[in-house]
């Protein structure tokens, strides 16, 4: 469904995604009312026939000639091929048919053709990828040396800007293949076996003879989701699929102006779930013109460091404030316990395995099944803790910049920064951030308030100082200035500038200072549409330079008087202020509650019954405590205080003391 969104002066269009869940459906033919299980069941269904047909053409097609076709974009005539993928697999005579007897409309095969469609198209830059690799490949692929690089990265297409981190990557992947099978494979459908067709429905592909979705007249946050759903899993006929209805709230992140478009259905916990995508008119960011940037570092355990700062009207660049961190190191270390963990269920499931081999009736199966399902489950854990870190993440760098009124995000680019050097368990953390995830996040919050998100080159932005651009000396921390280490930066310019702070403060300094001077040479990148600096300037980069903001103070602190005596011992902050006065009535230290205090000593329970006051005593146990033998509890100043039922309240109005 494409429909066009009006849009005033410097705006664009943005489509989001938002989750929905069909909780009940109508049939319209007959009222039947279903369930949320019987909705799931039927979409279940469906699904599974989309799933099918789509896995038989990436089976049929997953081959260099068929994929190099499709990925060109002509048909053999020459024409352009269709940018829908269903439309380019029918220009290319690519069909899919259903199992004998099952019968569907064409709108399903368009599904099962879009879906095969994306999938062979996203395997043509990796097929160009692997075969660049193979092609230049390096005497040591643990370590190419520099010629090997631009070899590489000239065969690859756009390779001078590709990290290497991808191209090491598929560097490991072949290296294992050979150690797996002896011999080299001749291309990526050789060393990667076609990928799985995923349970959904893609309803994009379809129109209003499968598929509707309108927003409700009377409230703007419900919409009603009308398609054919098949009421039996192998449908003979037509008569086999059914009209449904089925009404969905949308989430409040919805706008009520939004234009909706066809959802994508999956199942998920037995539920069956929408993938809502809308159109909404937001501000247009700029590339360029940009005074107030937030400068945003990355960390390991503070994940994130953030600052604002400014670019005046004379050319100088002011921090405003002392930046802000995002601490998650609590959530990264429940991350490495999970890693860990599956990293030892998936020890024990090979080694299962290698003893089970090819006998299904090991005894050790069942156990080997158990093991499977709960690396699965830790896996979703894991998958769910990185998708609200990163979207905690990027929700608070976003708020940062919007409370500044910043209207750009400069990131460090770290894409080809590899973890080495910095021990095992060091490494291991590094890896694990999920940096790629909180940036698209933050790109995509971003966009809702017409902020711009530009990545800038992260050479030294950690090694100069941010205010004079000399070789910072660091640190363990600032009350030991003689041990080498990592966190704390001191300028060893002591005359001139004398800077010192936390490391990961004068970064995003740095970077915010960067991408202020450097604005004029941001570019779009065409494939991605996402703004980045790529090269550093070394006449701009001397003007990337923090100002330091004098230090000044309004009042005047002349001395004209002599100076006040202080005592030698003041008092303590607690007898500066004058003491409350005493209740008229006896008190004691311990205020008055339910039990009055002027009572010496609780009564104990009198039988093996006890009271609501006590604790009863162990009887099953060999340990058992004097006061527990006695019917005071554990032991004999464990007590409980009486219920307010029990106990009557003091008049607290009263001067006359205690109740009791």
């Amino acid at each position: 469904m494409s429909r066009r969104l009006p849009l005033g002066e410097g705006e664009t269009v943005r489509t989001a995604c938002a989750r929905g869940l069909l909780r009940a459906g109508v049939v319209e033919k007959t009222g039947e009312v279903l369930s949320a299980a019987v909705l799931a069941q039927r979409v279940g269904w469906a699904a599974d026939l989309v799933s099918g047909m789509a896995a038989e053409l990436l089976a049929e097609h997953w081959n260099a000639a068929d994929v190099e076709v499709l990925g060109s974009g002509e048909d053999a005539g020459g024409r352009k091929l269709p940018s829908n993928a269903w439309m380019a697999l029918r220009r290319l005579g690519w069909t899919a048919a259903t199992a004998g007897g099952v019968k569907v409309n064409d709108r399903i095969v368009r599904m099962a053709q879009e879906q095969a469609g994306r999938a062979l198209r996203s395997a043509h830059w990796r097929a160009e990828l692997t075969s660049a690799v193979l092609e230049t490949w390096p005497g040591g692929p643990g370590r190419r040396t520099p010629e090997e690089w631009d070899r590489v990265r000239e065969a690859v297409p756009g390779g001078r800007y590709l990290p290497s981190s991808v191209i090491r990557s598929r560097t490991r992947q072949i290296s294992a293949f050979v150690t797996r099978n002896g011999r080299m494979p001749t291309d990526v459908f050789g060393l990667e076996a076609p990928p799985r067709a995923a349970r959904m429905m893609l309803l994009s592909a379809c129109d209003g003879q499968q598929a509707t979705i309108e927003r409700g007249e009377d409230d703007p946050q419900r919409a009603l989701l009308r398609l054919q759903l098949p009421t039996r899993p192998d449908p003979r006929s037509y008569r086999d699929w059914t009209w449904v209805a089925c009404p969905i709230t949308l989430p409040p992140t919805v706008p009520p102006g939004a234009v909706l478009h066809l959802p994508t259905l999956r199942l998920a916990g037995g539920k069956a779930r929408a993938d809502l995508a809308y159109t909404h008119a937001v501000p247009k960011p700029s590339r360029t013109g940009h005074t107030v940037a937030l400068g945003v570092d990355w960390g390991l355990n503070t994940l994130l460091s953030a600052g604002a700062a400014r670019l005046n009207d004379d050319g100088h660049i002011n921090a405003l404030g002392h930046g802000a961190q995002f601490r998650a190191a609590g959530t990264l270390a429940k991350q490495h316990r999970l890693r860990r963990l599956s990293e030892h269920l998936h020890t024990k499931a090979d080694q299962y395995q290698r003893l089970i081999d090819a006998d299904e009736q090991h005894e050790l199966a069942g156990r080997h099944k158990v093991l499977q399902d709960e690396i699965r489950l830790v896996s979703d854990r894991r998958s769910n803790l990185n998708d609200a870190l990163a979207w905690a993440a990027a929700r608070w760098a976003v708020d940062q910049a919007i409370a500044a009124h910043a209207t750009v995000i400069y990131l460090e680019d770290l894409r080809s920064m590899e973890a080495g050097g910095m021990g095992r368990t060091h490494n291991t953390r590094l890896s694990q951030t999920v940096r790629g995830q909180i940036t698209n996040r933050i790109r995509h919050l971003a966009a809702e308030a017409g902020i711009a998100v530009v990545t800038v080159p992260p050479r030294n932005t950690s090694r100069h100082c941010p205010r004079c651009l000399t070789p910072l000396r660091h640190r363990k921390a600032p009350d030991r200035p003689t041990v080498t280490g990592w966190k704390w930066a001191v300028c060893p310019d002591r005359a001139g500038c004398g800077w010192q702070g936390d490391r990961d403060q004068g970064a995003w300094q740095r970077i915010a200072a960067r991408g202020l001077t450097h604005q004029a040479r941001s570019i779009t990148d065409r494939a991605t549409g996402q703004m980045e600096i790529r090269t550093v300037v070394d006449t701009l980069e001397t003007k990337a330079v923090i100002t330091p903001t004098a230090d000044t103070s309004r009042a005047d602190r002349s001395k004209t008087g002599p100076t006040r005596r202080h005592t030698t011992r003041p008092a303590p902050r607690r007898r500066r202020a004058p003491s409350p006065t005493g209740p008229c009535g006896p008190a004691d230290k311990r205020p008055e509650g339910h039990a009055p205090p002027d009572r010496k000593m609780l009564p104990r329970a009198a039988h093996r019954h006890q009271g609501v006051t006590t604790i009863s005593a162990p009887t099953t146990r060999r340990h058992r405590p004097r006061g527990a033998a006695l019917g005071a509890g554990f032991h004999l100043h464990a007590h409980a205080t009486p219920p307010q039922w029990a106990q009557p309240m003091p008049d607290a109005t009263s001067c006359t003391g205690s109740p009791s």
